[in-house]
């Protein structure tokens, strides 16, 4: 391929040939902005919808190369790990992977992996959508009893943000304690700050430059759409990104060995991983793997996802039960008819209504679920009574996080940054 061509695995979904991207689809794309027929535009910082139901999950997988989580995956990772799916996997919320069957294929060997996931922090407070990844990254640590590496990409923050040096690394330990409230293990869980660890650990800024002698600014135009006139701190922090998917990222951790890595995130952080996945072999690792989830729809609806910059677009973690209760009643967008006659008759429509989407992220019980769903698809179910639902439901669930959070000290958060050796079977 010449200079100007993108060699990234799945940027042909991304980056295009003739206006086409080979389905018949026209589209207009400035690097990961890519506008297609339906007007869904996903990358790492925009995430919109033309259309109530979001974006097209379907689509979007051809899109980005990726391969969708089907019955046949979910029933071979029962087997291996002898526990039920997650809901989250159960659902569709986790929708989409890359190479999942390979991890499965360590775990049957008994082989060693380990997990990354990571952390943008703009906000003092997590919201709710915040919360996604890092309950998948929890649950799947226990599940296959593994190390986990979380990334608080500060600086991508102050490059990106209003943000000083000194309050982005400041966000990102009050980031990092409403991730420890959640319960990671601390004796397999290691949690950096950018800012901080690049210059604590050699190791990270080493593969940051091997990673970018791989990549050609050509390359990361057509991956995240950097133009002329950005600053060159957004044109290098790809490889920051991609880094902590090499295992000897951690040499205090894996020492030598060459570890798989699996990435439960987001699918909008997709393209920082397609390009991972092209450099890895070329720097003699394996290729991540990954599993993507959808996006937390901001109350106003799923045209847009929850966002941290948005108070009353998102339900914090800071948030009071009134604030919640408030917040629910008056913006969650509502799948249901104009008046209550109308509704009685014609029923409402869960896959647009903010607070069953709510439902379906975080009440458990799968039976229950289906029952508010079809109660409120016939009309039985009034959007008021779903909306005190929801509430029932998010309430206790913020309510434990802030209980846990107030037990979490400077000196633990010291703990998890530690750099230190983790407990895992090598």
């Amino acid at each position: 391929m010449s200079a100007n061509e993108v060699v990234t695995e799945g940027v042909e979904a991304l980056t295009l040939t003739n206006g086409k991207d080979g389905s018949g689809d026209d589209m207009v794309a400035t690097g990961v902005e890519v506008v297609v027929q339906d007007d869904d535009i996903v990358n790492p910082w925009s995430v919109t919808s033309s259309t109530d139901a979001g974006v097209d999950y379907d689509k979007l997988i051809k899109r980005f190369g990726s391969s969708k989580i089907d019955e046949e995956l979910i029933a071979r990772f029962e087997k291996i790990t002898g526990k039920p799916a997650h809901h989250f996997i159960k659902r569709g919320i986790f929708f989409s992977h890359r190479d999942l069957h390979s991890i499965l294929t360590l775990k049957e060997q008994g082989k060693p992996f380990y997990m990354y996931t990571g952390r943008g922090p703009s906000s003092e407070s997590l919201h709710l959508g915040h919360l996604i990844p890092f309950i998948m990254s929890k649950w799947l640590q226990e599940t296959f009893d593994v190390p986990l590496v979380i990334q608080l990409t500060d600086d991508e923050k102050t490059l990106w943000k209003d943000l000083t040096v000194e309050a982005a690394i400041k966000l990102s330990r009050e980031n990092a304690k409403d991730i420890i409230a959640m319960g990671f293990d601390l004796d397999k869980t290691f949690i950096f700050n950018n800012l901080n660890f690049m210059g604590s650990c050699p190791a990270l800024y080493q593969n940051v430059i091997r990673v970018q002698k791989c990549v050609t600014f050509n390359q990361v135009k057509g991956i995240f759409g950097f133009g002329d006139s950005d600053i060159i701190g957004k044109i290098g922090f790809p490889a920051v990104q991609a880094a902590p998917a090499l295992s000897s990222t951690f040499p205090f951790i894996f020492g030598k060995n060459k570890v798989h890595c699996l990435i439960p995130c987001a699918i909008d952080q997709d393209p920082y991983f397609r390009m991972t996945r092209d450099v890895a072999p070329r720097l003699g690792y394996p290729k991540c793997a990954l599993l993507h989830s959808s996006f937390f729809p901001a109350l106003q609806g799923a045209k847009s996802k929850m966002s941290g910059s948005e108070q009353n677009s998102a339900i914090f973690l800071i948030d009071t039960p009134k604030q919640i209760k408030n917040k629910i009643n008056k913006y969650a967008f509502s799948g249901g008819r104009t008046t209550i006659e109308e509704h009685r008759t014609y029923g409402g429509n869960p896959d647009i209504d903010v607070a069953f989407q709510l439902l379906k992220f975080f009440l458990e019980d799968d039976v229950q679920l289906e029952q508010v769903r079809v109660s409120y698809s016939k009309g039985e179910l009034l959007t008021g009574e779903l909306k005190k639902l929801a509430i029932e439901t998010i309430t206790p669930i913020v309510e434990r996080h802030q209980a846990a959070r107030k037990l979490v000290t400077e000196e633990l958060v010291d703990k998890y940054m530690e750099i230190r050796p983790l407990k895992f079977a090598k």
